[in-house]
Protein backbone atom coordinates (compact mmCIF):
# COMPACT_ATOMS: atom_id res chain seq x y z
CA UNK A 1 0.00 0.00 0.00
CA UNK A 2 1.25 3.48 -0.84
CA UNK A 3 2.42 5.40 2.23
CA UNK A 4 0.57 8.56 1.17
CA UNK A 5 -2.74 6.71 1.51
CA UNK A 6 -2.19 6.68 5.28
CA UNK A 7 -2.00 10.49 5.55
CA UNK A 8 -5.77 11.02 5.76
CA UNK A 9 -6.29 8.05 8.10
CA UNK A 10 -3.68 9.33 10.56
CA UNK A 11 -5.46 12.69 10.46
CA UNK A 12 -8.65 10.92 11.56
CA UNK A 13 -6.89 9.12 14.44
CA UNK A 14 -5.45 12.20 16.13
CA UNK A 15 -7.42 14.51 18.41
CA UNK A 16 -9.19 17.59 16.98
CA UNK A 17 -6.70 20.42 16.50
CA UNK A 18 -3.67 18.09 16.80
CA UNK A 19 -1.57 18.61 13.67
CA UNK A 20 0.49 15.71 12.30
CA UNK A 21 4.03 17.03 11.79
CA UNK A 22 5.51 13.90 10.19
CA UNK A 23 4.77 10.23 9.70
CA UNK A 24 6.60 7.18 8.40
CA UNK A 25 5.89 3.55 7.69
CA UNK A 26 8.50 1.53 9.59
CA UNK A 27 9.19 -1.77 11.29
CA UNK A 28 10.31 -2.35 14.84
CA UNK A 29 14.04 -3.08 14.55
CA UNK A 30 15.13 -6.69 14.86
CA UNK A 31 17.41 -7.51 17.77
CA UNK A 32 17.20 -7.90 21.52
CA UNK A 33 14.25 -5.86 22.81
CA UNK A 34 13.67 -4.10 26.14
CA UNK A 35 12.51 -6.21 29.06
CA UNK A 36 8.78 -6.99 28.91
CA UNK A 37 6.40 -5.14 31.25
CA UNK A 38 5.99 -6.77 34.66
CA UNK A 39 2.50 -8.14 33.96
CA UNK A 40 3.68 -9.68 30.66
CA UNK A 41 6.80 -11.15 32.29
CA UNK A 42 4.67 -12.92 34.91
CA UNK A 43 2.50 -14.43 32.18
CA UNK A 44 5.49 -15.98 30.43
CA UNK A 45 6.76 -19.34 31.60
CA UNK A 46 9.88 -19.11 33.75
CA UNK A 47 13.05 -19.79 31.80
CA UNK A 48 14.99 -22.87 32.77
CA UNK A 49 18.59 -23.75 32.01
CA UNK A 50 19.39 -23.68 28.32
CA UNK A 51 22.15 -25.70 26.71
CA UNK A 52 24.32 -24.88 23.72
CA UNK A 53 22.28 -27.47 21.82
CA UNK A 54 19.12 -25.46 22.44
CA UNK A 55 20.75 -22.35 20.98
CA UNK A 56 21.91 -24.31 17.93
CA UNK A 57 18.40 -25.69 17.45
CA UNK A 58 17.10 -22.12 17.48
CA UNK A 59 19.48 -21.30 14.64
CA UNK A 60 18.74 -24.43 12.61
CA UNK A 61 14.99 -24.55 13.00
CA UNK A 62 12.90 -21.48 13.79
CA UNK A 63 10.06 -23.77 14.86
CA UNK A 64 12.11 -25.00 17.84
CA UNK A 65 12.26 -22.09 20.23
CA UNK A 66 13.44 -21.18 23.71
CA UNK A 67 13.17 -17.61 24.93
CA UNK A 68 16.77 -17.36 26.08
CA UNK A 69 18.05 -18.89 22.85
CA UNK A 70 15.92 -16.52 20.77
CA UNK A 71 17.39 -13.51 22.58
CA UNK A 72 20.95 -14.77 22.06
CA UNK A 73 20.36 -15.38 18.34
CA UNK A 74 18.79 -11.91 18.00
CA UNK A 75 21.77 -10.32 19.75
CA UNK A 76 24.30 -12.06 17.52
CA UNK A 77 22.41 -11.53 14.26
CA UNK A 78 20.84 -8.09 14.75
CA UNK A 79 22.35 -6.47 17.84
CA UNK A 80 20.35 -4.48 20.38
CA UNK A 81 16.99 -3.08 19.25
CA UNK A 82 15.99 -1.41 22.50
CA UNK A 83 16.73 -1.07 26.18
CA UNK A 84 14.59 -0.45 29.18
CA UNK A 85 13.51 -1.84 32.52
CA UNK A 86 10.23 -3.74 32.81
CA UNK A 87 7.43 -1.17 32.62
CA UNK A 88 9.57 1.53 30.99
CA UNK A 89 8.20 3.49 28.04
CA UNK A 90 10.19 1.40 25.53
CA UNK A 91 9.11 -1.79 27.27
CA UNK A 92 5.42 -0.88 26.99
CA UNK A 93 5.80 0.26 23.37
CA UNK A 94 7.57 -2.94 22.30
CA UNK A 95 4.95 -5.04 24.08
CA UNK A 96 2.13 -3.13 22.33
CA UNK A 97 3.66 -4.00 18.95
CA UNK A 98 4.46 -7.63 19.79
CA UNK A 99 1.46 -9.33 21.29
CA UNK A 100 2.24 -12.53 23.24
CA UNK A 101 -0.43 -14.25 21.12
CA UNK A 102 0.08 -12.85 17.61
CA UNK A 103 -2.50 -13.56 14.92
CA UNK A 104 0.32 -14.03 12.33
CA UNK A 105 -1.21 -11.38 10.05
CA UNK A 106 1.08 -8.91 8.30
CA UNK A 107 0.36 -5.34 9.38
CA UNK A 108 1.95 -1.99 8.57
CA UNK A 109 3.40 0.01 11.46
CA UNK A 110 3.17 3.80 11.20
CA UNK A 111 4.98 6.30 13.38
CA UNK A 112 3.37 9.73 13.61
CA UNK A 113 4.76 12.78 15.36
CA UNK A 114 2.29 15.47 16.32
CA UNK A 115 2.80 18.63 18.33
CA UNK A 116 1.52 16.74 21.39
CA UNK A 117 2.38 13.05 21.06
CA UNK A 118 4.32 10.27 19.41
CA UNK A 119 1.80 7.78 18.03
CA UNK A 120 2.40 4.27 16.82
CA UNK A 121 -0.41 3.11 14.57
CA UNK A 122 -1.02 -0.37 13.18
CA UNK A 123 -2.95 -1.17 10.03
CA UNK A 124 -5.51 -3.89 9.58
CA UNK A 125 -4.33 -7.27 8.23
CA UNK A 126 -2.58 -6.98 4.86
CA UNK A 127 -2.71 -9.53 2.05
CA UNK A 128 0.24 -10.47 -0.13
CA UNK A 129 -1.76 -10.17 -3.35
CA UNK A 130 -4.26 -7.55 -2.31
CA UNK A 131 -6.96 -5.82 -4.27
CA UNK A 132 -7.94 -2.19 -3.88
CA UNK A 133 -10.80 -3.28 -1.57
CA UNK A 134 -8.36 -5.25 0.61
CA UNK A 135 -6.11 -2.20 0.91
CA UNK A 136 -9.04 0.05 1.76
CA UNK A 137 -10.22 -2.40 4.44
CA UNK A 138 -6.73 -2.56 5.99
CA UNK A 139 -6.58 1.23 5.94
CA UNK A 140 -10.02 1.57 7.55
CA UNK A 141 -9.01 -0.87 10.32
CA UNK A 142 -5.86 1.11 11.17
CA UNK A 143 -5.76 2.33 14.74
CA UNK A 144 -3.48 3.74 17.41
CA UNK A 145 -1.68 0.88 19.14
CA UNK A 146 0.28 3.10 21.52
CA UNK A 147 1.03 6.76 22.18
CA UNK A 148 3.13 8.83 24.55
CA UNK A 149 3.23 12.59 25.24
CA UNK A 150 6.03 14.49 23.49
CA UNK A 151 7.37 15.46 26.92
CA UNK A 152 8.42 11.82 27.44
CA UNK A 153 10.50 11.73 24.23
CA UNK A 154 14.06 12.83 25.06
CA UNK A 155 15.50 12.61 21.53
CA UNK A 156 15.21 10.89 18.18
CA UNK A 157 17.82 10.38 15.49
CA UNK A 158 18.41 8.35 12.34
CA UNK A 159 21.85 6.80 12.05
CA UNK A 160 23.80 3.80 10.78
CA UNK A 161 23.43 0.47 12.53
CA UNK A 162 25.57 -2.32 11.11
CA UNK A 163 24.72 -2.29 7.38
CA UNK A 164 21.52 -0.27 7.64
CA UNK A 165 21.95 3.52 7.36
CA UNK A 166 18.27 4.15 8.15
CA UNK A 167 17.59 3.18 11.74
CA UNK A 168 15.53 5.53 13.89
CA UNK A 169 16.34 5.43 17.58
CA UNK A 170 13.82 7.07 19.92
CA UNK A 171 15.13 7.79 23.43
CA UNK A 172 12.69 8.41 26.24
CA UNK A 173 13.11 10.51 29.39
CA UNK A 174 13.12 7.42 31.64
CA UNK A 175 16.37 6.25 29.98
CA UNK A 176 14.78 3.57 27.80
CA UNK A 177 14.93 3.51 24.00
CA UNK A 178 13.58 1.60 21.00
CA UNK A 179 14.65 1.45 17.35
CA UNK A 180 12.71 1.34 14.08
CA UNK A 181 13.93 0.63 10.56
CA UNK A 182 12.85 0.68 6.94
CA UNK A 183 14.09 -1.77 4.32
CA UNK A 184 17.41 -0.72 2.76
CA UNK A 185 15.75 -0.28 -0.67
CA UNK A 186 13.26 2.27 0.72
CA UNK A 187 13.89 5.94 1.37
CA UNK A 188 14.88 7.02 4.86
CA UNK A 189 13.45 10.52 4.35
CA UNK A 190 10.16 9.83 6.23
CA UNK A 191 12.09 8.45 9.23
CA UNK A 192 14.36 11.50 9.24
CA UNK A 193 11.26 13.74 9.12
CA UNK A 194 9.80 11.96 12.18
CA UNK A 195 13.16 12.29 14.00
CA UNK A 196 13.33 16.01 13.19
CA UNK A 197 9.72 16.55 14.31
CA UNK A 198 10.34 14.76 17.62
CA UNK A 199 13.64 16.55 18.28
CA UNK A 200 12.47 20.00 17.19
Amino acid sequence: MDETSYRDRIGQLVEPGEPVLAYAKADAAKGTPPAPPLDAAKAEAPAGRVSIGAVLLNLISPLVSWGWGDRLVDLIAWGVAGRGAPGSVASRLHHALHSPRPDLAVRDILLAATDRRLLVCVSGPMKLLSSREDDERALAESGVAWSVPRAEVASARVAWHRLNPKRLRVDFTDGSWLAFTVPIAESGRPLRAVAAALSG
